[in-house]
């Protein structure tokens, strides 16, 4: 059975007349048997909902769930409503008619002229501005103008409520109202495309904002003419926007008089009158102030009449000492003087006063929720009154009430004017009192959430009032109903009452130490932000959710938390971490040189790669530059050059392998005795080169002064300070102190810093039988002048060698003085 409509037996209205004890409601009785030790009551409300590409489960017990849409999940094609559906709709979102005698129906009086310029700007498809001061009568304006235009669009009349709403929450109504789409909201690209097709007269009441959200409501329906009504200290439109403005004041004197007779249901007096004339300068002839002013008039008849008649059904109860009415009627209660002008001007505590208990406890409740009432459904469980529903149509018929979307509020002013005469003063408990029940009520299986939506702005009051956390119990129970209320607004579409409610939810958590209450609302807040587009927010919500539910041990709660931070990780292309995946990230190439073996290679010496181009081997050097003259002294080494050859550079093996083989070439024997071997510039000293002096272990570029090695043969500095080495066919040849690189593999060769020269280079390989001794350089002998530079088109020529395959490889250079070209075998 519904909560909010129980049957006659849960009120104390049963034929037995049980139940009539102070708290009205028979409690339930107690199972017969256990169960089985399984609860018999849980909030149970599992619902999905479709958001762009996205299904959510709304899961009230371990938090939200979301994934990627499945094919077979996909929601239908939105179909646009039909006349008749979207009239029925129209009479389920009107406010529910107060129970009670029927209201007198008012005159619309003196905006016959507003009316009609209204409808004509919006036949020509103009959007209007409508502005007025509260209580000018506006939302009488605008039904009166909805009226005329129900035939002039396609999609007929939207009525919608700006109060306490977005510009993204305007869209998504108009959506709601034109397409029926059951959970279903779509992602912002098919919202705006189905925004544009629709064809309707909006009708926008009690606006709070504009500038640039205002543009951006009108630029998404280029097709929908918009009345939209708002009070002067709202914010203006831009400059540029496409909006006629009309502006309402208050009504003549005599029009005032006129609407004050029709509230009374009678003519006035003399006195009366003036009186009336009075209150039109006062309030400026402001409709609401006499609508009140029928309502004091009303009750001072009916006091003239039957004085004990109030008092009889507790209307009198609480009056207060100075009543003006108590004081001036006498026994008859024929002569009760008329209120004062301050009085008539801020009726709100003398029409209260008046009312009866029931009616003076809602009044108590809308001031704790700051000028929301609740719905009068819910009257009856908050007042503890089984008649309480009935306060609704007293508070309407005394004008302190004005319609607003779906629901009632306090009409404006009447807030302030009830705080001034004491009714705030227990908000604090009231509050508390509506957060316990609206918990209860937002739990229960049977509340649908269209419904829990409907009260979405009376249980956000409640658990603003309760956030500070001053009294005892107020942040658990502001917990408690944000636990409740966030699963039926997630499933009812209602995402900015959702979000309020979580964050409201987390706040209140955090004050009152629940940590596994706090984690929840992280967790539903990451859902809410990857839903709405904002991965970044997800994650930082989500992360936080499961440090929290891991701290705790809350393995199914962390579960769903690392399911929803991986869905983000794969929509925004990062790890769960924030980092890059690895199709996306490019790391900096590390180009790292293996130890030295334990035999000891130089660690100046050349490394050998593998080959990659058309050349055999590549000479790559060690990045640090070599102090000393010539060679690397004066810049960095040359591994720019040697990048585009390293494609295996991480290869560790095959560079063990070809160092080995390089020593081994280093420690074989020459056949020549006389020569003994020979080892060249580009070569590392092996061990059999510490008879002649250099150690094993030392670097081969520290034993010459050039910075080259050369402990295999002998060698005569020439006259530049070049070394002059034997070649296969006893032409002397001179080579700097830095080893030469090879003009194949990309690299140009380098020389004596500060000495540029543009030798032809032509690197030749012959593998010599007898290598000659070394000639002395004759003054006719080139001499080395500076670093010499490749040659576009190199030539390498390797003639094998078949008569002696036991001699080493030797350098040989070519006649006109250039370096010799390093070769390895």
């Amino acid at each position: 059975m519904d909560p909010i409509h129980q049957g006659p037996e849960d009120f104390g209205q049963d034929n037995d007349g049980q139940g009539e004890e102070s708290g009205r409601r028979t409690q339930p009785r107690a199972p017969l048997t256990s169960n089985f030790n399984q609860q018999t009551m849980q909030q149970s409300r599992v619902v999905q909902v479709v958001s762009g590409d996205f299904l959510l489960t709304v899961n009230p017990v371990d938090g939200s769930e979301v994934e990627l849409c499945p094919p077979g999940e996909q929601p239908s094609v939105p179909v646009r409503r039909n006349a008749a559906e979207r009239a029925d709709r129209e009479r389920a979102a009107a406010p529910p008619v107060p129970p009670g005698p029927p209201a007198p129906q008012l005159p619309l009086l003196e905006r016959q002229e507003e009316r009609e310029r209204l409808v004509r700007l919006l036949t020509r498809g103009r959007s209007v501005r409508l502005t007025g001061p509260a209580g000018s009568g506006r939302t009488a304006l605008l039904s009166a103008v909805a009226a005329d235009c129900a035939d002039l669009a396609p999609d007929g009349v939207v009525r919608l409520s700006g109060l306490k709403r977005t510009v993204t929450d305007l869209l998504y109504g108009l959506f709601e109202a034109v397409y029926d789409a059951p959970l279903l909201r779509p992602d912002r690209a098919v919202l705006l495309e189905k925004l544009r097709s629709i064809g309707a007269v909006v009708v926008l009441d009690d606006l709070e904002f504009g500038g640039a959200a205002l543009d951006e409501l009108l630029d998404a329906t280029p097709e929908c003419a918009f009345l939209l009504a708002t009070t002067p200290d709202a914010p203006a439109p831009a400059a540029d926007a496409h909006l006629d403005e009309v502006f309402l004041a208050g009504l003549g004197r005599s029009a005032s008089v006129e609407l004050l007779e029709h509230v009374v249901e009678r003519p006035l007096t003399d006195d009366e009158a003036n009186w009336a004339g009075d209150l039109w300068f006062e309030s400026e002839g402001l409709p609401l102030r006499f609508v009140q002013a029928g309502a004091l008039l009303r009750q001072r008849d009916m006091l003239r009449t039957d004085p004990a008649a109030d008092d009889e059904q507790g209307h009198g109860e609480g009056r207060p000492v100075g009543d003006v009415f108590a004081k001036g009627a006498d026994a008859e209660g024929r002569d009760v003087p008329l209120p004062s002008l301050g009085e008539g001007a801020a009726p709100a505590a003398l029409l209260a006063s008046r009312l009866s208990g029931p009616a003076r406890d809602a009044l108590h409740f809308a001031v704790a929720l700051g000028g929301e009432v609740p719905h009068q459904a819910h009257l009856p469980a908050l007042v503890g009154d089984t008649h309480a529903d009935a306060a609704l149509g007293e508070l309407a018929g005394c004008g302190l009430l004005s319609p607003s979307g779906s629901r009632y509020r306090l009409a404006p002013g009447v807030v302030a004017q009830l705080e001034a005469a004491g009714y705030g003063e227990d908000a604090d408990d009231r509050a508390r009192t509506a957060a316990q029940h609206y918990a209860w009520w937002a739990g229960h299986p049977s509340v649908t959430a269209a419904r829990a939506v409907a009260e979405a702005d009376a249980i956000v009051a409640a658990m603003t009032r309760l956030i500070p956390g001053d009294g005892a119990g107020q942040a658990s129970a502001a917990v408690l109903l944000a636990r409740s209320a966030a699963p039926a607004f997630a499933a009812g579409l209602h995402w900015s009452g959702w979000e309020k409610t979580l964050r409201l939810g987390q706040e209140a958590a955090r004050i009152a130490g629940e940590v596994a209450e706090e984690a929840y609302f992280h967790h539903e807040l990451g859902v809410l932000a990857l839903c709405n587009g904002n991965p970044d927010r997800a994650r930082a919500e989500l992360e936080t959710s499961i440090g929290m539910r891991g701290a705790l041990a809350d393995k199914p709660g962390a579960v769903a938390g690392r399911r929803a931070l991986a869905l983000v990780a794969d929509c925004s292309g990062t790890l769960p971490g924030g980092r890059t995946p690895t199709a996306e990230e490019m790391p900096a190439t590390r180009y790292d040189e293996p130890a030295s073996p334990s035999g000891g290679i130089p660690a100046a010496g050349p490394m050998v790669l593998p080959r990659t181009s058309e050349d055999e081997t590549a000479l790559v050097p060690r990045a640090t530059p070599a102090s000393g003259i010539g060679g690397f002294g004066g810049r960095k080494a040359v591994l720019g050059g040697a990048r585009r050859n390293l494609v295996a550079a991480g290869a560790g093996i095959v560079l063990a392998a070809v160092l080995g083989t390089v020593v081994t070439l280093g420690m074989m024997p020459s056949s020549d005795a006389q020569d003994g071997g020979s080892v060249s510039t580009e070569q590392t000293a092996g061990e059999d080169d510490s008879e002649n002096g250099l150690p094993a272990d030392e670097p081969a570029g520290d034993s010459t002064p050039g910075g080259a090695s050369s402990t295999g043969s002998p060698w005569t500095p020439g006259p530049s300070g070049s070394q002059v080495t034997p070649s296969g066919s006893g032409a002397p040849s001179s080579e700097s102190g830095a080893p030469s690189d090879s003009p194949s593999s990309g690299r140009p060769t380098s020389g004596r810093p500060g000495s540029p020269g543009t030798p032809t280079e032509s690197p030749t390989r012959t593998p010599t039988k007898t290598p000659t001794k070394p000639a002395t350089p004759t003054p006719t002998e080139t001499e080395t002048t500076g670093p010499p530079a490749p040659t576009e088109t190199p030539t390498d020529t390797t003639s094998p060698d078949t008569s002696d395959s036991a001699s080493g490889p030797s350098t040989t250079a070519s006649a006109s003085g250039s370096s010799p070209e390093p070769v390895v075998a």
